[in-house]
């Protein structure tokens, strides 16, 4: 597990550094959207974020599970893993690590938008509706690279939502930093990780 995680972490670490500079090109273009504009666009990123995230997270543990099995404990198991994989790391992607950003920027317009409370009506079915998906269409590799985009660009207007004010050199350099960081590590451990923690190894064949 310690070797695919390191392994997962080495490979997905250039799309997410692309992703992120593509997060900065958009700060750039997008710098002097009022504040609720860029309430309504993260309002757009965050919740399809969040389906893609369901489907990733549920289609591991389904994929890799021994077995497919319709029981009540196997079907709770993964709505529990599909929610708290997408929609816990997914507001700690979007909005909590984006946040800390806002603050050590000191923005003046900082606030941490969680979007399953705050937008409860959205984000929660897109979560259950990408974790159905999973049980009858498990799929892996497009969800996933859907979402790493998704959850950059959904990170960097909860930040746009803060900024208030024109920003420096510095802060570009440190935008793109957290958009790394927020988006690399939450999104390999709630797609590959977490769901694997789950799935027992299969017993390996007698030699």
């Amino acid at each position: 597990m310690y070797k695919r995680i390191i392994n997962e972490l080495k490979h997905h670490a250039p799309f997410t550094m692309l992703g992120a500079g593509t997060g900065i090109l958009l700060m750039i273009i997008c710098r002097k959207l009022p504040e609720n504009i860029s309430f309504n666009i993260f309002y757009i990123f965050h919740p399809i974020h969040v389906v893609l995230s369901a489907i990733v997270t549920a289609s591991m543990y389904e994929i890799h599970k021994q077995g497919r099995s319709n029981s009540g404990f196997n079907l709770l198991a993964l709505l529990l893993i599909g929610y708290i994989g997408s929609v816990g790391i997914a507001t700690l992607s979007d909005s909590i690590i984006p946040y800390l950003c806002e603050v050590f920027l000191n923005m003046p317009n900082r606030h941490m938008h969680i979007g399953f409370i705050e937008k409860w009506w959205i984000v929660n079915p897109l979560a259950l509706l990408g974790i159905l998906i999973a049980y009858f269409r498990p799929s892996t590799k497009l969800p996933h690279s859907g979402h790493v985009l998704l959850s950059t660009w959904a990170s960097l207007f909860h930040i746009l939502m803060a900024t208030g004010s024109k920003l420096s050199i510095f802060s570009y350099f440190f935008v793109f930093a957290f958009l790394f960081l927020a988006v690399w590590l939450p999104c390999c451990i709630s797609d590959i990780v977490f769901p694997l923690l789950f799935v027992r190894e299969r017993p390996q064949p007698d030699k």
